[in-house]
């Protein structure tokens, strides 16, 4: 069954909900990204395999993880609550029955789960993508499924934001499918570091056209 990394800063609020509503046979992996909260400590006690990475950055934890995983498919999430984590099986289907190589949940936001500033920020993202590579995505979310060695034969090398769009534009160079799948999205618990202040998004638009100037 799949492994489930779970990049965390400070998510103690979150982690025993993500944990307990993991599907089973799935292995969730909670990468600690230098939390000083009980975030490691609440994974741990929930089941999980916890990993520390020090080096702050999304793309760094997300790298952490995959490094620990071993299930042939991969899956990749927030450990905010924001998505559920029963939907990882809608996804993983796609890709165990060879129907996509790279799939991505597409966030359907309730109301207020999603700011503005970043919900405009992903649609641009998301429109130069489609531009680009004439991929039909709409959304460059968090939740993710691939197999293992597909991804580790991308060779990705971005250790901060830009990491979820590195991982479209590899894929595509490499020939591989990749399609969305409709997910909920929630608000999240606790405070945001990345897409919940104006601040955390500019950073991530900023990796994310770099990664765009440097994959053509």
């Amino acid at each position: 069954m799949p492994d489930v990394v779970l990049p965390a800063l400070n998510e103690a609020a979150a982690v025993p909900w993500v944990l307990t509503r993991m599907p089973a046979g799935y292995r969730a992996i909670v990468v600690d990204n230098g939390s000083t909260d009980r975030t490691a400590e609440l994974a741990a006690a929930h089941g999980a395999t916890v990993v520390h990475e020090h080096r702050r950055g999304f793309g760094a934890a997300c790298w952490a993880g995959l490094q620990a995983a071993t299930a042939d498919v991969v899956c990749f999430m927030d450990c905010d609550a924001s998505l559920d984590p029963i939907a990882l099986p809608l996804l993983t289907a796609y890709v165990e029955r060879g129907d996509a190589d790279l799939v991505i949940g597409s966030r359907v936001a309730n109301r207020g789960a999603w700011p503005m500033h970043a919900r405009l920020a992903n649609r641009v993202l998301a429109f130069e993508v489609r531009r680009r590579t004439g991929l039909r995505l709409d959304d460059l979310g968090p939740m993710r499924a691939i197999e293992r060695r597909q991804l580790l034969d991308l060779a990705m090398t971005d250790r901060r934001s830009g990491w979820p769009l590195e991982m479209v534009l590899r894929a595509v160079d490499a020939g591989l499918t990749v399609r969305n799948v409709p997910v909920e999205y929630h608000a999240r618990a606790g405070r945001s570091k990345v897409t919940g202040t104006v601040r955390g998004t500019v950073g991530a638009v900023t990796d994310m056209g770099r990664m765009l100037r440097e994959i053509r």
